[in-house]
């Protein structure tokens, strides 16, 4: 007969396990909001993606990566049962209702006339409500934040569900000891929002990406600059994607539950 510690062992490398599968918890996870009982009235099964934000236009560095995280996203949606249409009639669509509208974002200041916004939004809700193929417009805009690298002795940044390690960029290998880790770091979220065919808001919002600064290894007071390739990283992204839709999209383990 096999001794009782034997077993002890076993039970407490099975619960080890269970332990490790589960989930870190991570506080900074988004405050998202769902319209639960009108989704489960009228389930969202085919949505497209509009080429704009929602917002205002995001810096032009993150904009080239724009298309990079839609195409994970649009993915990463289909893989969970979710029809995504091609964005090209979306474009059509709003081209032509900027010519009867104006555009909408000051090329100046970058800001939003949201009331031009919404008369091209109900144009293009209209074409698409006569073919009668679409149940939402999912929005993804790209934002940027400042987040201190202060968290223990690694120096991890946290910020929407997700935690990362600073970058350094430059010919050297470390960081100066007198580098201030209270600064703050620019990183990128993505935020989703969802509306339906009436341009109710179903749901909102937000996963962090990735830094989009670096440390500059070559200065002695470790200042920043900006990254050569930013959010190249696809794991990162894919991890950004799927807390900031969950739980319209619910996330296998998401780190928000205690």
């Amino acid at each position: 007969m096999l001794p009782k510690k034997f077993f002890r062992g076993i039970a407490l490398l099975l619960l080890l396990s269970a332990c490790a599968s589960q989930p870190t918890f991570n506080p900074t996870v988004f405050p998202f909001e769902i319209e639960q009982d009108r989704l489960s009235e009228n389930p969202v099964t085919t949505v497209v993606i509009p080429h704009v934000n929602l917002g205002s236009p995001s810096r032009n560095y993150l904009e080239e990566a724009a298309p990079r995280v839609d195409a994970r996203l649009s993915a990463y949606l289909r893989d969970n049962g979710i029809k995504v249409l091609p964005q090209r009639e979306f474009r059509q669509y709003w081209s032509t209702a900027v010519r009867a509208f104006g555009d909408p974002v000051d090329p100046t200041s970058g800001r939003v006339n949201m009331k031009t916004f919404s008369e091209i939004m109900q144009s293009v809700r209209d074409r698409y409500a006569e073919k009668g193929e679409l149940d939402a417009f999912l929005f993804t805009d790209l934002v940027e934040l400042d987040v201190p690298f202060n968290i223990g002795m690694k120096h991890v940044g946290r910020w929407d569900g997700v935690s990362r390690r600073p970058s350094l960029q430059g010919p050297g290998t470390g960081v100066s000891a007198d580098f201030d880790w209270s600064r703050s770091f620019a990183v990128a979220s993505v935020q989703v929002t969802v509306f339906d065919m009436e341009l109710q808001r179903l749901f909102v919002s937000r996963g962090g990406l990735d830094s989009t600064e670096a440390i500059d290894s070559r200065s002695s007071s470790g200042r920043f600059v900006r990254r050569r390739n930013i959010l190249e990283s696809e794991a990162f992204i894919d991890e950004g994607v799927a807390l900031a839709l969950h739980p319209f999209v619910p996330m296998k383990k998401y780190p928000g539950n205690p």
